[in-house]
């Protein structure tokens, strides 16, 4: 490898680690290329020289972050008659000269979504938007003062609580105007960028990498008031629109298919053992073909919750391909006994892995 080629890696590295690393990018990207930490410090100035990184704090203190290359922020009133898609190509679009086109068509699809989720949605008098573009991503922010989503959710289809709404928001197919919306868009926008943030009361929901993950503020945090709602991605994703779409739909193009965050069931420090707690997680599911059931982060399951989904359930809705990921040892072993229980009584298979 060429003295130049190494020192680019080197400072793609930097950059799209120092966000996580603060305080220890120097000693991160030392060790990750067997260099000193004095030849790591030449290239942090030279990138901090260059306004791609900021540096605060003493020597020994010092933290590192990027430095937005481009940052907007303005409100908007909310009244009848405006247009998301307006608004873009007013005032969103112009900023986001040079980017990819199929990054810039999932911006224009998260931007317009979130945005027309606002005006029919969140009852709210105004809106702040913030664009910030970064060497490494493009971040867009949405925030309203309205009722807030998780609370507007459990309100409309009388859940349990906050938490449980934030569990029907990533199956899909959930709106409260049903009839001017589909319940598409939060889902197939939410997979569509790198890190998609809901923030809303105490609450939070962070999908990213796959995943989707229930994060609760303590006592001491800031309440969100209304929704914010942050989107990020890289400038350089292949990613497409029309790929995700496809991921989920069937040859007719229907959304048939979804990933249920099986985490999301759980409030707090319970296990999932109970009937009620798997009749939560299967709600709504009748509407899908397919359903895989992601256990990532799951240490145990009790037999009654799983035999509510692997037979109950199963047995209820046959054409119905419920799918397990990310299962451990032990959620395995008591999935395969539910399985083998309820194919001993019904005389057919189980369910696919």
């Amino acid at each position: 490898m060429t003295i130049h080629a190494n020192t680019e890696k080197i400072r793609r590295f930097i950059i799209d680690n120092v966000e996580t690393h603060p305080a220890d990018i120097a000693a991160l990207t030392a060790k990750t290329f067997g260099i000193t930490r004095q030849a790591v410090n030449r290239h942090l100035l030279r990138l901090a020289k260059e306004g791609v990184i900021r540096a605060e704090g003493a020597t020994r203190a010092k933290r590192y972050g990027l430095k937005p290359l481009l940052e907007r922020h303005f409100k908007i009133a909310i009244k009848p008659g405006l247009r998301e898609d307006h608004i873009w190509r007013e005032d969103i679009e112009p900023l986001l000269k040079g980017v990819k086109d199929n990054v810039l068509n999932i911006c224009f699809h998260g931007f317009t979504e979130m945005l027309n989720n606002v005006f029919d949605h969140a009852e709210a008098q105004e809106a702040e938007i913030r664009l910030i573009r970064y060497p490494n991503k493009i971040e867009m922010v949405v925030h309203d003062y309205g009722v807030g989503i998780f609370n507007k959710i459990a309100r409309e289809f009388h859940l349990d609580d906050e938490r449980h709404a934030i569990l029907e928001l990533s199956k899909g197919k959930l709106t409260t105007a049903p009839r001017g919306h589909t319940g598409y868009g939060i889902f197939f926008t939410s997979r569509m960028f790198d890190l998609y943030v809901i923030s809303s009361g105490k609450l939070l929901l962070l999908c990213g990498d796959g995943h989707d993950f229930l994060v609760e503020k303590s006592a001491d945090e800031k309440v969100t008031k209304g929704t914010l709602i942050s989107m990020s991605i890289n400038p350089g994703s292949t990613r497409t629109a029309k790929g995700v779409y496809d991921g989920f739909a069937d040859v007719d193009y229907g959304f048939t298919k979804t990933v249920v965050p099986v985490a999301l069931a759980m409030h707090g420090a319970e296990t999932l053992v109970s009937r009620s707690q798997a009749k939560r997680l299967m709600y709504r599911l009748d509407q899908f073909k397919e359903v895989l059931l992601d256990f990532k982060g799951i240490p145990f399951i009790g037999q009654a919750f799983a035999d509510e989904i692997f037979r109950v359930f199963a047995n209820a809705h046959p054409d119905i391909d419920i799918m397990c990921g990310n299962a451990n040892e032990d959620v395995d072993r008591i999935i395969q006994i539910t399985r083998a229980s309820a194919a001993s009584i019904a005389g057919k298979g189980g369910v696919k892995r």
